[in-house]
């Protein structure tokens, strides 16, 4: 199993990234979560099998058809995942 954490920036909040990101996930089979930060950007967790947390965090790079995606930060995550992926409150 492979955990990482995203940041990814650009238009991505008001374009339906994070019910994107959920059903993405789902589709993969990962664990994690997704939520909207305060400073614009989209967060999220996941956890997994590398091949799939690796084809998830490319798929970030294009988001839904209504987002323009500027950069994605890719890092080491070590903390708790619970099973199943889901959508966070705003932080």
């Amino acid at each position: 199993m492979t955990q990482v954490r995203v940041l990814i920036s650009g238009r991505v909040q008001g374009v339906g990234y994070r019910w994107w990101t959920e059903d993405e996930a789902a589709q993969r089979g990962l664990d994690g979560w997704v939520r909207n930060r305060i400073d614009g950007r989209v967060e999220a967790v996941f956890a997994g099998e590398p091949a799939l947390v690796e084809d998830m965090v490319r798929a970030c790079n294009r988001g839904p058809r209504a987002a323009r995606v500027t950069s994605v930060e890719t890092l080491a995550h070590d903390g708790v995942v619970e099973p199943g992926f889901c959508s966070l409150p705003t932080a």
